[in-house]
């Protein structure tokens, strides 16, 4: 499973710059089936902030358990910051809808992931996997 969350102001397209979005939906991704989780507001006061360090800690908070993000764009600060918080940016082109990109990641996910986006599934463990099965199988031990 791939959580995922997209910058968008409409809900349809990935129409948002990281640094002003308002919004991200969180979408949580399988070969087999996606599902909108939730979404997470970015306060407004935060989103007009002129100063960068006082826009950027807000979005990184809604990125929390994200392994990707969706953008229409991303300056660098913002792209090595979220990187730092293990959360890898994916910039899209102009008029890209949020629906196309997740079809294009099950797609991913169907066949054999490229070697990032396999790191970032080890990297966040499946939220659904029942905890004692996680356990047991992070630490080899027998159940």
């Amino acid at each position: 499973m791939l959580t995922a969350a997209f910058a968008t102001v409409d809900g349809i397209h990935v129409d948002a710059h990281f640094g002003y979005c308002p919004r991200f939906d969180i979408y949580d991704i399988s070969a087999e089936s996606v599902r909108l989780r939730e979404t997470r507001w970015v306060a407004a006061d935060n989103a007009k902030a002129d100063n960068e360090d006082h826009r950027l800690p807000a979005r990184l908070d809604a990125l929390a358990g994200c392994a990707l993000v969706c953008v229409a764009s991303i300056g660098p600060g913002a792209a090595a910051r979220v990187t730092r918080a293990r959360v890898h940016p994916l910039k899209t082109d102009p008029g890209t809808t949020v629906g196309s990109v997740l079809d294009r990641l099950q797609t991913v996910l169907r066949g054999t992931p490229p070697p990032w986006l396999r790191k970032l599934q080890m990297l966040r463990p499946d939220p659904s996997a029942h905890p004692d099965q996680t356990a047991h199988s992070s630490a080899g031990g027998t159940p």
